[in-house]
């Protein structure tokens, strides 16, 4: 009997908690990428990041319109040249075909270090107003629901903090 009285005992602190667990509980979601591309920070970042992108691009066609004049030059030409000349013709082609494709790859890298360090503030105050709502709201758990979230359901009892975030970031639309 003892034994009956302790289990149940067990049972009803159990039952109380889960109840108690499940009460506090308190979700929502948020679509990040919205409130990014309402931000007017991120435009202005986008403007240097695409100036960034058009001056490596422009670097890049100036690069390759030499290559293809040197290339054309060599393939008109190539059956009168000796073989010094041409063999020092086509290692200048391959070593100028080397530096488009490692010019490529690092205005690539450069691109993202830019991207990285242009948005990391301004994903950094969104994040920030998306924890003061979610703290002010005592949420447990915010969600982000932008393009290719890992959220594969959302239930009506999800409150959706898009339009407080918006609210707290100052962005009227």
């Amino acid at each position: 009997m003892k034994r009956f009285i302790s289990g149940l005992i067990a049972l009803f602190f159990i039952a109380g908690f889960t109840a108690k667990a499940q009460a506090v509980l308190k979700l929502g979601h948020v679509n990040k990428q919205e409130i990014l591309t309402l931000m007017p920070e991120t435009d202005s970042a986008q403007k240097k990041l695409d100036k960034v992108a058009k001056d490596l691009q422009d670097q890049m066609e100036k690069m390759q319109v030499e290559f293809n004049k040197k290339y054309e030059d060599y393939t008109a030409n190539a059956a009168n040249w000796s073989d010094l000349i041409r063999n020092t013709k086509e290692t200048e082609l391959q070593e100028m075909n080397q530096r488009i494709q490692n010019f490529q790859n690092v205005a690539q890298q450069d691109i993202q270090q830019q991207q990285a360090k242009l948005f990391k503030p301004i994903l950094d105050k969104l994040n920030t107003a998306i924890s003061d709502v979610a703290k002010e709201g005592k949420f447990t758990y915010i969600f982000d629901v932008s393009q290719g979230s890992f959220v594969v359901f959302q239930s009506a009892d999800s409150q959706d903090i898009t339009p407080l975030v918006k609210k707290k970031l100052g962005i009227a639309k």
